[in-house]
């Protein structure tokens, strides 16, 4: 049948939102893969936005198709709309435009809300207006009905505490708590490397392209490629990132840098600087502490960055007094007149001259802020909350073992932004793709109806976007404002929540990433065994959003459904 072009205000309207709702999840839900790589500054702002875009990209595209179909098919029962190809086409364009709204509001207000939840309920309120309640799953329904995805609000988070908790103490009982921890570290950072690599590889195996049909493969087949894979990355880091770091945390190379990765074994030859174990040396290995004063927060660098647990607890005064940096200066306040605009306007904006000086020297400089602002904002900045009480209640360990646990959280991060894209990306492109569909067809879609590589690809890029844009917002809620980070606690947390994203994807159940990364800092901040080493009054304002964003979606888009399906007309 030819298109429904009498519809076409429609589909611009579901394209337009559903371009929003891809933005909205990308910057809403950012800080569920990278806030706490930002967090313990394993990861700068803009190195968690290149590293994004690129999983991110991957894993909406590789993996998102079969959640999307989740999202499309499992919510509402097509058979309500009676075949009606004009009303399936307007239910979905009404689902994401509240959908999108709602995620815009919280995203404005920093509210970390649930970008799964917000499309799942907006789809339940228009099954509901359109043919009433029996309309919507809302049991099990193999897995895809409301009963299982609601049921995530328990399972994912108690799940991805479970598992951030594990992952933990076997790193602080096998790693962090002995007596020489950084050789503990060296022997095992490379059985780490294999872990997490095996994990992702299983996911893409498992979870690839479609047209690449990886999931048929023979078992024996896909358990060599995963185990092969783990395999090769742990050899690498042996043979690559052994020497590197041995370099800069036991010979305290500072010259040393990340170019210098690739020259693997012979670093084992290479001499560092005469002064590079002297106690007045700079450390080459970044300190991962922060000490909170009052408002103000300063990176903390000691000389000596290689002290034991009980030597940070017995010396934490001495360092307080000696190493604290003092307070910085008062900024001198420049009177307005002193400012002199360099590109001056004479005369009438219109004159070729003015409008050169406005075109070279005011938007173009204003539109580069503009887009690359949200790559550069210091986030640390933005937590300006006291959390001196809480911070203190986590032991940190050494600092140059933490630092072996920073290129393993890269990868983490990696892997749960991948999980990410896989499940958040079909919370907007699962509706999108009926109203293509629809619209392209003029039919009403099927339980079977295709979801275009390409529209994965549209939708991933619009995620990117939002992330690197406006993620900030969100990343500075998130990390250290629910418990202290650092390298060791971040991957755990991170992996812990991309297993369960990940499980959840490979059974087409829509979780929310949110919940899971919440849930992970939460079983890794119990491990410090002290229960107000975790901020509960922030979990109890992520929490009220989460619930928030039922009622308000879905009790939207189902009046708006409604009133447009009874408005009068002629």
């Amino acid at each position: 049948m030819p298109a429904l072009h009498q519809w076409d205000y429609l589909f611009a309207f579901g394209t337009i939102f559903g371009a929003l709702d891809a933005y909205n999840i990308g910057a809403n839900d950012v800080a569920n893969s990278f806030a706490t790589s930002v967090g313990s500054r394993s990861l700068t702002l803009f190195q968690a936005c290149i590293a994004a875009a690129v999983m991110e990209f991957l894993g909406g595209v590789l993996v998102g198709a079969r959640v999307s179909g989740t999202i499309k098919n499992g919510i509402v029962d097509l058979a309500s709309f009676d075949g009606n190809a004009g009303v399936q086409l307007l239910g979905f364009t009404v689902a994401l435009c509240c959908s999108a709204s709602w995620l815009m509001i919280a995203t404005r207000n920093s509210w970390t809300v649930s970008t799964t939840y917000s499309i799942v309920s907006a789809l339940a309120g228009v099954g509901v207006a359109v043919g009433g309640k029996d309309a919507v799953h809302w049991g099990w329904n193999d897995g895809k009905g409301l009963g299982t995805i609601f049921a995530g609000w328990i399972i994912a988070p108690g799940i991805s505490a479970a598992f951030g908790a594990i992952i933990y103490l076997i790193t602080k009982y096998g790693v962090l708590l002995r007596k020489n921890s950084l050789r503990a570290g060296f022997i095992a950072a490379p059985v780490f490397f294999f872990g997490v690599t095996a994990i992702l590889t299983m996911v893409i195996i498992y979870k690839g392209s479609p047209t690449l049909n990886l999931d048929e493969l023979p078992s024996s087949v896909m358990a060599g490629a995963i185990v092969g894979t783990g395999a090769v990355v742990g050899l690498l880091s042996i043979v690559f990132w052994l020497p590197y770091v041995y370099c800069k945390t036991v010979r305290n190379d500072y010259t040393i840098r990340f170019y210098h990765f690739f020259l693997g074994p012979l670093l084992w030859w290479r001499q560092a600087p005469t002064d590079a174990l002297d106690p007045s040396t700079k450390s080459a290995v970044p300190d991962y502490r922060v000490i909170r004063t009052g408002q103000q927060q300063t990176d903390h660098r000691p000389a000596d960055a290689e002290k034991s647990v009980d030597s940070d607890a017995s010396d934490d005064g001495k360092e307080a007094e000696h190493d604290a940096p003092a307070p910085a200066p008062a900024p001198r306040t420049i009177p307005l007149k002193e400012v002199e605009d360099p590109h001056p306007i004479v005369g009438h904006w219109v004159l070729p001259r003015n409008l050169w000086i406005i075109l070279r020297y005011k938007s173009i400089p204003y539109l580069w802020w503009a887009i690359s602002h949200g790559t550069q904002v210091d986030i640390h900045s933005m937590q300006t909350q006291d959390l001196d009480d809480m911070h203190s209640r986590a032991v940190q360990y050494d600092n140059k073992t933490e630092h072996l646990y920073s290129f393993i959280q890269v990868l983490t991060a990696c892997t749960a932004s991948f999980a990410h894209g896989a499940n958040d990306l079909g919370n907007a492109v699962g509706p999108y793709s009926a109203i293509y569909y629809i619209w392209s067809n003029g039919v009403a879609a099927g339980k079977e109806s295709p979801t275009p590589v390409w529209i994965l690809a549209v939708g991933a890029t619009f995620l990117v976007i939002g992330l690197a844009t406006y993620g900030y917002n969100i990343m500075a809620i998130l990390g250290n404002k629910l418990t202290l980070h650092s390298p060791s606690r971040g991957y755990s947390m991170e992996l812990g929540a991309s297993i369960t994203v990940l499980l959840a994807s490979q059974y087409a159940i829509p979780v929310s990433s949110t919940m899971c990364i919440t849930g992970s800092t939460i079983g890794v901040a119990l491990c410090n065994g002290d229960i107000k080493s975790f901020n509960w009054k922030q979990l109890a304002w992520i929490f009220l959003g989460w619930v928030l964003t039922v009622p308000i979606a879905g009790i939207s888009a189902g009046c708006i459904m409604g009133i447009i399906l009874n408005a009068p007309h002629f």
